[in-house]
């Protein structure tokens, strides 16, 4: 990153650099991000589809997979449905609220013995929506996929996942993704065993979590030529189900973090909190307007985490201009929005 940082220091905000020899464009602040991702979203919407190509068999399996789609109408039409069902099942709303406030008894229960219970407690809570079910934290499936998870994400944030795909292809990096294709297989294999199990327990028209919102619309898209498909399913619900896991617990990790390093903060944020609740048992989404130092200090955790700090990469999906640079159509971007959270004209104390 300090690397990305002394670049733009010399280049400026849009800058192009080769790696291995692909060609990308690296965006940086507040303004060139705000133009590329808001202003001019749909321009910078796609996603690079070569990144996996060395590799038929990681690719045949990341293909399905609606974080790396490109844009287009299988991407829409995914990304729709999801919002949608993810609404009704609480998103945004009270009801997801308790489905928290439920798991935090048992990640209280826990917080003695094991550091993995934030990444057990955010995965259990997506596990309710998607599959109806909470598990047990000595459970082996939770224990599974909380390990695919991380090993995955130490893969995908590590340096071999960005040079790999562009240069020469050594025997450590196909060790690497070797890694990851067994991972992924894994994951595959636990989804297709509960998508299995709610194909004989569930009753058309009366979904009970996400699995069967998504099945329900196979059986009204039967006869068409949609891009909803079982196989597309398993790799879908491991997108919603490993970035929310992941960044989640990440971030509680820092927080926690934090607050032990600077305990006067911990203490102020305890303070307000209560003398805010006064005999509740527990904090609710309305109790933060009551709280704005607390609030702030989440803020500030959520900054400074910083837990993908490159994003996901993006390719154009046209011709286009970004702070008057000419972009031709499939230009790699790469977001460093390292520099957006860490940029002095946006913060006081940005360090």
């Amino acid at each position: 990153m300090r690397d990305f940082e002394r670049l733009r220091k010399c280049y400026g905000n849009v800058y192009s650099l080769f790696i291995g020899p692909r060609a990308a464009v690296v965006i940086n602040g507040a303004q060139a991000m705000k133009e590329a991702m808001i202003t001019k979203a749909a321009d910078f919407a796609g996603r690079p589809q070569d990144i996996f190509n060395f590799n038929c068999h990681l690719w045949l399996l990341l293909s399905k997979r609606m974080v790396l789609a490109d844009y287009g109408a299988s991407w829409k039409e995914h990304r729709r449905f999801a919002l949608m069902t993810l609404r009704n099942f609480g998103l945004g709303k009270q009801s997801m609220e308790q489905r928290i406030l439920g798991e935090m008894q048992y990640t209280m229960e826990t917080l003695k013995r094991s550091i993995v219970m934030f990444h057990n407690a955010a995965s259990n809570i997506i596990c309710q929506v998607l599959f109806g079910t909470r598990y047990d934290y000595d459970d082996n499936f939770i224990k599974v996929v909380v390990q695919c998870f991380k090993e995955n994400s130490k893969i995908a944030n590590g340096a071999w996942a960005m040079v790999s795909h562009n240069m020469f292809v050594s025997i450590r990096c196909y060790a690497v993704f070797f890694i990851a294709l067994e991972v992924t297989k894994t994951c595959k294999k636990l989804a297709t065993c509960l998508i299995t199990e709610h194909k004989e327990t569930r009753v058309p028209g009366q979904p009970r979590d996400f699995l069967d919102c998504y099945l329900d619309e196979l059986d009204k898209r039967s006869d068409d030529c949609s891009s909803f498909c079982e196989d597309r399913l398993i790799m879908f619900v491991l997108d919603l189900h490993f970035p929310g896991t992941d960044t989640t617990s990440n971030t509680l990790l820092t927080g926690f973090l934090y607050l032990m390093t600077y305990p006067h903060i911990h203490g102020r944020c305890q303070q307000e909190i209560n003398q805010v609740l006064e005999k509740k048992d527990h904090a609710s989404y309305d109790d933060r307007r009551n709280m704005p130092y607390t609030q702030a200090v989440i803020h500030e955790v959520q900054r400074i985490a910083n837990t993908v700090p490159l994003s996901v990469y993006h390719c154009t999906t046209k011709d286009t201009k970004l702070m008057g640079y000419f972009l031709p159509k499939r230009t790699l971007i790469i977001q460093n929005l390292n520099s957006v959270l860490n940029e002095e004209a946006q913060w006081k104390f940005p360090n």
